[in-house]
This record gives structure tokens, sequence and C-alpha cells, in this order.
């Protein structure tokens, strides 16, 4: 790990894809890279949410 704990993956995407997420992460004032990571986080988090109400049934 680097970047305090941070792991360096390759990510393949489209060119489109690519500058919707800039214009995206320049409306939230983040880089590229942080709006990816954050987008990522919150879908986790969605995920883990949903888990736990599908377990408690």
């Amino acid at each position: 790990m680097t970047d305090g704990g941070k792991k360096q993956i390759a990510l393949r995407i489209s060119e489109k894809l690519y500058d919707d997420l800039m214009r995206w992460a320049e409306d939230d004032f983040r880089s590229v890279n942080g709006q990816i990571e954050f987008l990522l986080n919150e879908c986790v988090k969605k995920r883990k949410k949903s888990k736990g109400k599908q377990e408690d049934k």
C-alpha cells in the first residue's frame, strides 16, 4: 500500500466516461481520481446498507 494506505490500481475507461467524470469532478471541486474514489465509496456504503436490510428480513 502507498499514499497513506491507499492502493494504486490501473483503470481503463472509455474516453466519454472519463470526460463525463471530469466534468462532474469539476462541478464538485474534486480531481477525477477523487471523484472516482468518492463514487466508489458511496456505492459500497449503499450496498452495505441494502445488504443489512436484506439480512434483517
